[in-house]
C-alpha cells in the first residue's frame, strides 16, 4: 500500500463531518424551539437593522445544551456580521480582555460563554466598554500611573451563562436584552431529531423519535448524541433504525427510560440502598459515590430534582417515592427496603 493511500483523507469522513455542522441551525427561521426567546430576538434584530446601528448587547441564561452557542452564532449570521468567540475561562486579566476588545471591527459580535468565570478585573473592564465602547489602560504603577483612554468600535456582546445568580449587577444590568433559555418537551425534541435526522440521512420512524426524545433530558444537545450512536447501533448490527433498535443502542449506553445515565442511577441508588431514602449530605454523598460534590450538585441534582427523583432539603437529600417506584423497590417504615 501507497504512503499516500494511507495520509489520503476519506471522502466519506469529510462529507460526515460537513453533515455534523451542518445539525447546527443557520438562522433563526431554522432554529427549533425557545419560541419567546426566538420572537425577542428577532424584533431586536430587526429593529437594529432598521435603526443602522449594533444590536444590543445580549445575554443566553440557561443550562448547558439548550442552543446558546448557537444563537449566538445566529445573532451574527442573521446580522452579517462577523463573529469572535471566546471564554470566560481564557479572560483571567484586563489584558487579555483588552487584547480582544481592541482587535474588535466595526459591528463585530464577540461570544463569550461561561463569561460569569470572567476575571474580576476583566468584568470591571468590561463594564465600560459596554456602555461607551471605550477601555482606560493603565500605564506606569504607583505615584506615576496615568490612563489612557481607548475607544473600540462599535461591537455587540453575546454573554452565555450556565449560573446567572453568578453575575455580578452591574455587568448583568448592561445587557440591553436577557434571554433564559428553557428545557425542550419531547414534541419539539422530536421535531430536533426529525431534522437531525434528515440531515444525517437517517431512516428513522416516528416511534423510534419519540423514544430517543423521551430520554434526552429535554437538551437538544444530549438528543443528536444519542440520535448518532443509534445510528451506530443499527450501521454496526445491520438493523434498521426502529423502536427495537433504539431501545437496543440506549440500553447499551447505559441511557434508561427516564434518560437517567449511569451516575445519576448510581446517586439515587446510593440514597435508596445505602442512607433508607435519605436524607444524606451532599459530601456523603459524592464520597459513597466515588464523585466529587461540585459534580454531584452542578450536574447531576438539578435533573433528578426536576424529574422529580430527589428533594433537597435542610438536612440533605431525601429520595422521593417516585424513586422508590422507578427503581422497583419498597420503602418500610423501619428504613429497610424491598427490592
Amino acid at each position: 500500500m501507497a504512503d499516500d493511500d494511507i495520509t489520503r483523507p476519506d471522502p466519506e469522513d469529510d462529507a460526515e463531518l460537513a453533515f455534523e455542522g451542518a445539525l447546527r441551525p443557520k438562522s433563526l427561521t431554522e432554529f427549533v424551539g425557545q419560541t419567546k426567546v426566538r420572537g425577542q430576538l428577532e424584533l431586536l434584530l430587526r429593529a437594529a437593522a432598521l435603526q443602522g446601528r449594533t444590536p444590543d448587547h445580549v445575554l443566553l441564561a440557561g443550562p448547558p445544551g439548550l442552543g446558546k452557542t448557537t444563537l449566538a452564532m445566529i445573532v451574527a449570521h442573521e446580522g452579517n456580521r462577523p463573529l469572535r468567540m471566546s471564554s470566560g475561562p481564557a479572560i483571567q486579566h484586563a489584558g487579555d480582555l483588552a487584547a480582544v476588545l481592541s482587535s474588535l471591527v466595526p459591528g463585530e459580535v464577540l461570544f463569550i460563554d461561561e463569561i460569569h468565570r470572567m476575571a474580576r478585573s476583566a468584568e470591571e473592564m468590561l463594564y465600560l466598554a459596554m456602555e461607551d465602547f471605550r477601555i482606560d489602560i493603565m500605564v506606569g504603577k504607583g505615584a506615576g500611573a496615568t490612563s489612557i483612554p481607548l475607544e473600540l468600535a462599535p461591537f455587540t456582546l453575546v454573554g452565555a451563562t450556565t449560573r446567572s445568580g453568578l453575575l455580578p449587577n452591574p455587568l448583568r444590568d448592561r445587557f440591553g436584552f436577557t434571554a433564559h433559555l428553557e428545557f425542550y418537551d419531547e414534541q419539539e425534541l422530536e421535531e430536533v431529531l426529525r431534522r437531525a435526522a434528515s440531515l444525517l440521512d437517517i431512516d428513522i420512524d416516528r416511534e423510534a423519535l419519540a423514544e430517543i426524545a423521551g430520554r434526552c433530558r429535554g437538551t437538544p444537545r444530549i438528543a443528536n448524541r444519542l440520535l448518532r450512536r443509534v445510528r451506530d447501533y443499527a450501521l454496526v448490527h445491520g438493523k434498521p433504525a426502529d423502536l427495537e433498535t433504539v431501545r437496543a443502542a440506549l440500553d447499551l449506553y447505559d441511557v434508561d427510560s427516564l434518560g437517567l445515565d449511569r451516575l445519576d442511577r448510581a446517586v439515587v441508588e446510593t440514597i435508596l440502598k445505602r442512607f433508607g431514602g435519605g436524607p444524606v449530605g451532599l459530601s456523603t454523598l459524592a464520597v459513597s459515590v466515588g464523585e466529587e460534590a461540585d459534580t454531584i450538585e452542578s450536574v447531576v441534582e438539578p435533573f433528578l430534582v426536576r424529574v422529580g427523583l430527589v428533594t433537597r432539603t435542610p438536612r440533605g437529600r431525601i429520595a422521593t417515592p417516585e424513586a422508590w417506584q422507578h427503581f422497583g423497590m419498597t420503602r418500610h417504615t423501619d428504613g429497610l427496603f424491598d427490592a
